[in-house]
């Protein structure tokens, strides 16, 4: 009696499993390991149009690396947990401490930099500030070989400082110039006018070093740069182009002490309200 109850339940078991087994074949599952499992469908997204015989060796690759990767990650979770815990605990924390930091610096920090705060940063640090490019202000016309009164309008730029030759110059760009850029009170790089005219940057700075009126002329057009201000490569930045570098760096000096103050505020808190408790060693 007892042996017939046993071969029931023996043979009820390998009915389940292979109940079980059936059940996963027609759900198309091919590996599974510690429950987790790959499909047909999975692997059909990464043999589609391949030969037969290069599915199978794709399908074979690819469930040698999921197990591998599943059973490597086990074992290191069993050998290594504890740091890898506390590592992931580490960067979560620096993730929410960074979020509420830059929370508090949007909201609550002024971004507004005084001028005298700029002034007294640039006199500090005036010889550390020093130009990589050539620097200038002015105008440029680009205007075709055949427009009239070219002659008139070199002499209009040389004074764009008068009113009544900017207006005269804007009226002629507006007739013929085919390119004007006015830049009297902007700073501009010689790399960001070699772009506008056919002159090479090096040839661009050494006019600059004798001449405030450059002219090209191509097959077409003929470039008139006319500079009101410059200052030369490896020259001191004047304040007027460095003023935002230097609002960059006394923002972030500012960013360093308000969140420093904020940290000393919620430490000082928490001491008055007894959430933090010291205790002093005899």
């Amino acid at each position: 009696m007892y042996k017939k109850i046993l071969i029931i339940l023996t043979l009820g078991c390998i009915c389940s499993a292979c109940q079980l087994f059936e059940e996963k074949r027609k759900l198309g599952t091919l590996a599974e390991y510690n429950g987790k499992t790959i499909t047909q469908e999975q692997i059909n997204i990464l043999t589609t149009g391949l030969t037969p015989q290069d599915s199978i060796n794709v399908t074979k690759q690819y469930i040698q690396q999921w197990a591998t990767s599943l059973i490597e990650y086990d074992i290191a979770k069993d050998q290594i947990n504890k740091n890898i815990e506390q590592l992931v605990e580490d960067y979560r924390r620096s993730l929410y401490l960074h979020e509420y930091e830059t929370k508090l610096i949007s909201q609550r920090m002024p971004r507004n930099v005084e001028d005298t705060l700029v002034q007294t940063f640039y006199n500090t640090h005036r010889h550390q500030l020093i130009l990589t490019e050539t620097i200038i202000q002015g105008l440029l016309l680009v205007v075709p070989n055949q427009a009239p009164k070219l002659d008139e309008l070199k002499k209009k730029i040389q004074q764009p400082e008068l009113e009544e030759n900017i207006e005269w110059i804007e009226k002629f760009a507006y007739q013929y110039a085919t390119g004007y850029e006015l830049f009297t009170e902007e700073w501009k790089t010689t790399s960001d006018i070699i772009v506008l005219m056919p002159l090479e940057q090096d040839n661009l700075d050494k006019q600059l070093k004798n001449k405030r009126q450059i002219e090209i002329q191509d097959s077409i057009n003929t470039y008139l740069l006319q500079v009101t201000d410059l200052h030369m490569k490896g020259d001191e930045k004047p304040i007027t182009y460095a003023r935002k570098e230097i609002e960059e760096i006394l923002l972030r000096q500012r960013q360093v002490e308000f969140i420093q103050q904020e940290r000393n505020k919620l430490y000082n808190k928490a001491i008055e309200t007894g959430k933090l408790k010291l205790y002093e060693n005899e």
